[in-house]
């Protein structure tokens, strides 16, 4: 096993930002780590990276505690823009890159290579406070990444940039963890999660209030969603025995319905008035369960 975290708290006074969070990332794994602001994600990952010590219990490496002598291994894009603004590209990437223990010549290769990936091979000399934030974070993330760290935390990583680059930097992402990294990864954005994690933790107040492979987690849920659009007006969908929550679309609705048996009803009750364009039974959004489980949108 790679990263255990073990029945960990953190207080500060009188306030517990974490409370017994106990889970484990398997190796090359890409773990999914969401939360709403103040949840404490920041709290964990801190702790992941040494630079903050658990009340109680313990987070290791391989069986290793987590301290300054792993921190070669470790990568970590934080939310937060972390660079400095006046520093030439090269500079700043290869200053964080010796700070990891990596030497010149080889993070100035890696930076070449990472560039041209991205396809900004021009950015080398360019000053950071130059670029759009978009392309500042690329560069954050490329210093994350340089020194090929064994674990990876992203925290926001897709923040700022337009769809092309997104799909840029999931490539980029699915490429390390094939490679061996195993990822901690924290977004907004639900279908991000979705896509790319198998496992997950939702943080609610410091408490874990779901755990466990996605899969599992929908199907668990209970509630599926069923999208309908008609050639009818659809309001009296919102009444429907079993439909616990009705969302408007432009093309109609889709309904959150506690089972099989009522997305059945449903069509039953659809058919006789008039054309039905689509029907489908959806299984449960991760944003959903989110929803449900902490009471609020991810924003």
């Amino acid at each position: 096993m790679a990263l255990q975290i073990n029945h960990v708290t953190k207080k500060f006074g009188n306030f517990t930002a974490v409370d017994s969070l106990n889970f484990t990332i398997a190796e090359k794994e890409m773990f999914g780590f969401l939360g709403a602001n103040g949840a404490g994600k920041t709290t964990t990952f801190r702790m992941i990276l040494g630079l903050l010590d658990p009340t109680e219990g313990e987070i290791t490496w391989n069986g290793k505690p987590i301290n300054y002598s792993t921190s070669p291994i470790i990568g970590y894009l934080p939310e937060e823009r972390g660079l400095y603004p006046k520093l030439k590209v090269r500079d700043q990437v290869v200053y964080l890159a010796r700070l990891r223990g990596m030497e010149k010549a080889a993070a100035v290769k890696e930076l070449g290579y990472w560039l041209e990936r991205f396809k900004v091979p021009e950015y080398m000399d360019k000053k950071v406070e130059e670029l759009s934030k978009g392309n500042q974070q690329k560069i954050q993330f490329i210093t994350s990444v340089i020194h090929k760290p064994k674990l990876l935390i992203l925290d926001e990583p897709f923040s700022g940039l337009d769809p092309v680059n997104v799909e840029l930097l999931k490539e980029a992402v699915i490429d390390l963890r094939e490679k061996g990294t195993t990822i901690v990864f924290s977004s907004h954005r639900m279908e991000h999660v979705e896509e790319l994690c198998e496992n997950l933790c939702i943080m609610h107040r410091g408490s874990p209030v779901v755990a466990g492979k996605l899969k599992e987690i929908k199907r668990s849920f209970g509630k599926k969603n069923v999208a309908v659009h008609a050639d009818f007006d659809l309001a009296f969908l919102d009444e429907f025995p079993g439909v616990t929550k009705s969302k408007t679309t432009t093309e109609g609705r889709v309904l959150q319905v506690t089972g099989e048996d009522v997305a059945e009803n449903i069509l039953r009750e659809l058919v006789p008035r008039g054309f039905v364009r689509k029907f489908e039974l959806q299984e449960p959004s991760l944003n959903d369960i989110f929803i449900e489980k902490v009471g609020t949108t991810y924003e």
